[in-house]
């Protein structure tokens, strides 16, 4: 077994006989003899199979000196290089000044610096204005032609930035402090609503009122529109949106009318915006949520009284416009309370949704300043930014569409409770409705007659609340021209006194007091115009 050799283990090959007596160095690869100790070229000893050469510290070092020894350079090539160092040193120390140093305005006169702080939140920035350098004129006469004509473009330039900045949208994306200066002066620099603070003229030759017609609401519409011909003192201008079938009927007994001096009349389609039109039609009742468009569609009309169609005045129209004139700053819209009894009030015991105030508000009667609405931008729980009226109507209806029961008027809730500094409120007597009587009094302001009353519930053609139904039936029986004791007054008075077995007719005279004394003004009127 001992003389068995490995299969695997390869045989040991032998020298070439040339190589015999010779060694390389492991440092230098200098071939040594064999009876050298150390290598003739380096001087490291030869190795062995036991101990490995040793370099020698001194040849390693001046090994690696020589290897990264720079190659000797021309003068000319020292010179070129210097130069460049240095000219790329001026281009860095330039641009470096170029940040630091701010540009100096150019042709301003710096002796008449205004400065003006102004603080938004808690930044508090410093805006130092100056004035342009006249340039002397060659010639005195030249002088004061070109002094004109600066002074004139001056005076257009500063209309043209006024105009801008107040058409210039104030949008979450671009606040108002960021706008260019050829837009606004510093009055952009203030909070944005005070931009909008501006008073609105009622055109004194007319009173517009609005009204919604659909379905079978002519013959209501139409007794509406005669109550408030009957007393009001100044032109009437109605806008009356309406279905298509409808407005031929409405222009027949119009035109037949023989005010024409009292009044005039526009008749409009119902119309939503394109893309939304059947949500909003559907909306509660049909057209019911046109009144939200009125002042995107009346773009001309300043302010404006819109009211339901089962509405009934009586007192004259310019009774309740003369509260465009007890408007705060903020305020842009007015209606009454829904309701003056909160243990009996809708919203605060159902709603779903945020009501203004205490038991919320009622839409039948609405007076608006519609530039002040146009111009407003509000505040609302889906986004930090303020949005614009039309920018705001269809977000909110997508958020509490399933949460609404009142259509538009919950709509208007909703914009008022977030908004309530821009709401202002009327007494129940300029909204009277059943909700005031069929439970007992509520209105007390309603004690001293009621000025506009509000036949909701389907009341003027049902037997439920007949006090309504009578004061109703009495308007629209009137004709033009006929005595108003006689064949309004005396009747009606007549009729109520036989609803005296229901709550409202208990109180039957408060439905009179008020259009007594609109008919005593009515007969003096005319008495002092002879």
């Amino acid at each position: 077994m001992g003389d068995k050799k490995s299969p695997t283990r390869p045989k040991r090959q032998p020298k070439p006989a040339s190589d015999e007596g010779f060694w390389d160095c492991s440092v230098c690869t200098f071939r040594n003899s064999a009876e050298a100790f150390k290598c003739l070229m380096c001087d490291v000893r030869k190795g062995t199979s036991t101990r490995k050469p040793r370099p020698v510290s001194q040849l390693v070092s001046q090994q690696v000196t020589q290897q990264f020894v720079p190659p000797i350079q021309s003068k000319k090539e020292k010179k070129d290089k210097v130069e460049k160092e240095k000219s790329e040193k001026e281009i860095a120390i330039k641009k470096n000044s170029h940040k630091k140093t701010r540009p100096r305005l150019k042709n301003v006169d710096r002796s008449s610096a205004q400065h003006l702080e102004v603080t938004v939140g808690d930044l508090t920035v410093i805006i130092t204005d100056f004035k342009e350098k006249t340039k002397s004129p060659p010639a005195s006469s030249t002088a004061s032609v070109d002094q004109h004509s600066q002074s004139g473009s001056g005076s257009e330039n500063t209309e043209r930035g006024v105009s801008r900045c107040k058409e210039y949208s104030v949008s979450f994306g671009n606040p108002y402090w960021m706008l260019p200066t050829d837009v606004c002066g510093k009055d952009c620099f203030f909070e944005a609503s005070f931009r909008y603070n501006i008073h609105a003229k009622v055109a004194a030759e007319s009173l517009h009122l609005a009204v919604v017609a659909c379905g079978d609401r002519l013959e209501e519409t139409i007794t509406m529109l005669k109550s408030a011909i009957l007393f009001s003192r100044k032109p009437l201008q109605f806008h009356i949106f309406a279905e298509d079938q409808l407005q031929s009927d409405f222009k027949a007994i119009l035109d037949n009318w023989a005010f024409h001096g009292k009044f005039k009349y526009m008749l409009y389609p119902i119309t939503f915006p394109s893309e939304n039109a059947a949500e909003w039609r559907k909306l509660f009742k049909p057209c019911a949520s046109q009144r939200l468009f009125l002042p995107l569609i009346l773009k001309d009309v300043d302010s404006l009284l819109y009211v339901d169609t089962d509405i009934l005045f009586l007192r004259p129209v310019d009774d309740i416009w003369s509260f465009l004139g007890d408007f705060n700053r903020t305020q842009i819209a007015a209606m009454a309370p829904e309701h003056e009894e909160p243990r009996i009030g809708w919203y605060n015991r159902f709603s779903r949704h945020p009501y203004y105030g205490e038991t919320g508000i009622n839409s039948g009667v609405m007076l608006m300043n519609m530039t002040r609405i146009r111009r407003k931008y509000f505040k609302n729980d889906m986004t930090t930014a303020h949005l614009a009226w039309e920018d705001l109507l269809m977000p909110l209806l997508k958020k509490y569409k399933l949460n609404i029961t009142w259509g538009d008027q919950d709509l208007l809730n909703i914009i008022f409770a977030q908004n309530p500094e821009s709401l202002f409120v009327f007494p129940c007597q300029w909204n009277y409705r059943p909700d005031h009587c069929m439970y007992g009094s509520n209105c007390q302001e309603a004690e001293d007659g009621i000025f506009i009353l509000h036949g909701n519930r389907g009341v003027y053609h049902d037997n439920k609340q007949p006090s309504f139904r009578a004061v109703y039936d009495a308007i629209r029986n009137y004709s033009f021209g006929d005595d108003l004791v006689n064949s309004l007054l005396f009747p009606l008075q007549l009729e109520l006194e036989k609803t005296v077995h229901t709550y409202c007719g208990r109180i039957h005279k408060q439905f009179t007091k008020q259009l007594t004394k609109s008919i005593e003004d009515f007969y003096a009127r005319q008495t002092n115009g002879r």
